[in-house]
């Protein structure tokens, strides 16, 4: 098969209102060139959602929510659908965030409810799982991995797959400044498709894209890219600078 086509995701968290966001907007859109092998996917705040996604309506690029819930509509107080979600203008979800999971207390099951809800209404979703520092000292990594992985992608068929990438975002080197050397990052990236292939079957393993998330900036993105189980990067504070996430863009 083809390689796959890389994903650069920038998580705008709760940052931005409507005008410095359409700006941010409107800077990345010119800050990307016209690639084959590569996507750009933004998730600015639900508030921002739907003049966000009309400033890029000319543009390749895929807007997002940072979250999602399983149901269409109903007393869910807070929280946002996936038919809200397409009609704000956005085709795309993250789910399972480590700052929904450490902060939030989102558990693997509610966060498999949200990818199997955001799927079943046609939604891009990223899945994001990630060992703690604590975990990674205490040799854990892989095992929480495989837990989080297997229990996220619970009950999904090969079919869903299609729609569904993964993000690696070990929770040790979110906003700290520090990143998972490119050795750290291949290993988790090609055991996450190692068990996917256990899940389902090597061809879908091999089909799914595999995301880094950790401190991922201008001076990184060009060696962690340069692995093969590395399919793009889910940047979080590089992305709210027009310039780095350029520059994370067009990697080479």
């Amino acid at each position: 098969m083809g390689k796959r086509k890389a994903l650069i995701a920038g998580n705008w968290k709760m940052y931005t209102t409507v005008v410095d966001g359409c700006r941010l907007a409107l800077d990345v859109a010119n800050a990307c060139s016209d690639f084959d092998d590569r996507e750009v996917l933004i998730a600015p705040p639900f508030t921002i959602l739907s003049e966000v996604a009309h400033v890029l309506a000319d543009s390749k690029i895929i807007v997002a929510s940072q979250n999602v819930c399983w149901a269409e509509k109903g007393a869910f107080t807070g929280e946002i659908s996936p038919v809200m979600v397409k009609a704000a203008g956005g085709s795309a979800a993250i789910v399972g965030h480590s700052e929904r999971r450490q902060i939030f207390g989102e558990t693997d099951e509610l966060i498999n409810n949200r990818l199997k809800g955001s799927l079943a209404f046609g939604l891009l979703t990223i899945l994001c799982i990630g060992e703690t520092l604590s975990e990674r000292e205490g040799g854990q990594t892989l095992t929480v991995l495989e837990d989080q992985l297997r229990k996220g992608l619970a009950s999904l068929t090969a079919t869903d797959m299609a729609n569904v990438v993964v993000a690696y975002e070990p929770v040790w080197a979110i906003g700290t400044g520090k990143t998972a050397s490119k050795e750290q990052a291949q290993e988790a990236h090609a055991f996450i498709r190692e068990i996917i292939g256990e899940i389902f079957e090597k061809s879908i393993a091999e089909q799914t894209r595999i995301l880094y998330g950790g401190s991922v900036k201008p001076s990184n993105i060009d060696e962690l890219m340069a692995q093969i189980d590395i399919d793009g990067a889910l940047v979080g504070g590089a992305a709210l600078d027009a310039e780095s996430f350029g520059r994370i863009i067009n990697y080479k």
